[in-house]
């Protein structure tokens, strides 16, 4: 049997698969560490993490996958990485972290990014790097230049979380990919190549930056001494790595423009591709080069976080529900009402300030209550919906850019097991929601399997994707939008 070897550096745990190439299944997957991984947090609104903790959790997990199916290390023909996005890696000349890695969730650099916004220029920022510099990895390296100078005196390269690991699967290659550092505020799209205006204004010096690869090629291979610490072979492909947002798009084969990607737990995500560069004047949005990116084939993927979704709905189920009952049972009852539920709306903005409303935090709110006829049931409905209505009012502004949004594919869990979501998001946006069973380590191993060129491309990887459903807009979707345009004028009060 052959082996695709797929790693999704979480910030939570660290997860590897190992993928049939043929049958495209999952043989074995496990993460590590079993309880959530520690995040450092000296300040508030710091997190950081030691990188070398993710080196030993896939230690971990490759040697357990393994081990569970037998599999030799010469079974395994590529490996693909999935990593937690814009945390910042800063390494010495052998490799050496020189500081913990300041995370996606550390929130120190803010001042930093916001300085370059105006001093770059709004315009300059958004038509270049298609994104304001914000709390992204460049601006996280700003502040260490900054606060840390003896340090940042050492520093030889700056890394994302995926290329630290494949720099230790191959002993010492120090590679990153356009998408990579379009996600940190490193990339010009318009001139297509590092930043200018981003290392100039920081005065970061250029050979900071690692060498250039494409995100599916033979980047590096796995090196003799890792081969024998972790039971691999040597010289085996590392052909791909990807964020984890827009590797969790390529595991639903989202690739091509006007699909999207979409996850709804706590928070929900968004993912579309663009197939142009535009950008939203009012960066509501955060735009990135997708995995499959090259020139000249422009793909971008357009990220939109909600941070009030599926934290709406558990609160519900634990403050409104009657007690003692599971979602399948709180979806039934919301089904027993109306679309609309009889005029009530519920704005789900409760998780602080939402980028899609230009950082405001208006709070989660609830209007159009009649004490005469709304219920509980009513509530849970118009709890769902307003997480619809949030994802279809993100999706108006990738409307706006340019992205006609024909497919919404997700994965089998969380908000998209309810059918009344599915069916109100579906009929709100018109698109056509498909349901698979996959995650991000598997994707990641598919990648590989792309970037060696087992697969002749995306669309032979994930033949064997396995589809559970399919939702279409309900063929009156009128009352739908109308129950959206109620809850959009709640929105804007």
């Amino acid at each position: 049997m052959q082996y695709l070897l797929g790693y999704d550096i979480g910030t939570s745990s660290v997860k590897a698969s190992l993928v049939e190439i043929e049958s495209g299944k999952c043989a074995a997957s496990t993460f590590f560490p079993k309880t959530e991984a520690p995040i450092i947090a000296k300040q508030s609104g710091w997190a950081e993490q030691d990188p070398e903790s993710w080196w030993q959790y896939l230690c971990q997990a490759t040697r357990q996958v393994l081990a569970d199916t037998g599999a030799r290390g010469e079974d395994v023909k590529a490996i693909g990485i999935s990593y937690q996005m814009h945390g910042l890696v800063c390494v010495d000349k052998e490799g050496k972290p020189l500081r913990p890695s300041i995370i996606w969730c550390d929130g120190r650099a803010v001042p930093y990014g916001n300085a370059a916004f105006e001093a770059i220029g709004s315009e300059t920022c958004l038509s270049h790097l298609l994104n304001s510099p914000g709390n992204f990895t460049a601006a996280k390296l700003a502040w260490v230049k900054e606060n840390e100078p003896e340090l940042y005196s050492q520093i030889h390269k700056v890394m994302l979380p995926g290329d630290y690991i494949a720099m230790k699967l191959s002993g010492g290659d120090m590679k990153t990919t356009v998408s990579g550092l379009s996600e940190g505020m490193f990339w010009d799209f318009k001139r297509n190549e590092v930043s200018q205006d981003v290392m100039k204004y920081f005065g970061f010096d250029n050979s900071l930056i690692c060498d250039i690869v494409p995100t599916f090629s033979v980047q590096s291979v796995v090196s003799e001494g890792v081969a024998q610490e972790l039971g691999l072979a040597a010289g085996t492909p590392i052909s791909y790595r990807g964020g984890d947002q827009p590797n969790n798009a390529l595991s639903l084969n989202v690739m091509e423009p006007g699909e999207i990607a979409a996850t709804g737990g706590t928070s929900g995500v968004v993912y579309g591709v663009l197939g142009e560069v535009n950008y939203d004047k009012l960066s509501r949005v955060n735009t990135f080069a997708h995995v499959n990116h090259n020139q000249p084939d422009t793909r971008l993927g357009v990220l939109l976080c909600i941070n009030g979704t599926g934290i709406l709905n558990a609160w519900m189920k634990r403050t409104v529900a009657p007690e003692g009952i599971g979602y399948a049972e709180m979806n039934d009852l919301a089904e027993s009402v109306p679309v609309g539920a009889e005029g009530l709306s519920i704005i789900p903005f409760g998780n602080g300030a939402e980028r899609v409303l230009q950082n405001q935090n208006p709070g989660a709110s609830i209007s159009g209550i009649n004490f005469n006829i709304h219920t509980k049931a009513h509530l849970l409905r118009a709890a769902q919906e307003g997480i619809a209505f949030s994802f279809a009012y993100g999706m108006d502004i990738m409307a706006q850019m340019g992205m006609e949004i024909k497919t919404i594919k997700a994965g089998h869990a969380n908000l998209f097991l309810s059918p009344l979501f599915r069916r109100t998001l579906a009929s709100v946006t018109g698109a056509t929601i498909e349901l698979y069973e996959t995650d991000g380590a598997v994707g990641a191993a598919k990648g590989a399997g792309i970037g060696a060129g087992i697969y002749k491309d995306h669309n032979e990887a994930f033949t064997t994707l396995r589809h559970m459903a399919t939702v279409k807009p309900e063929a009156d979707s009128a009352p739908y939008k109308a129950a959206y345009q109620k809850w959009v004028e709640a929105l804007k009060g």
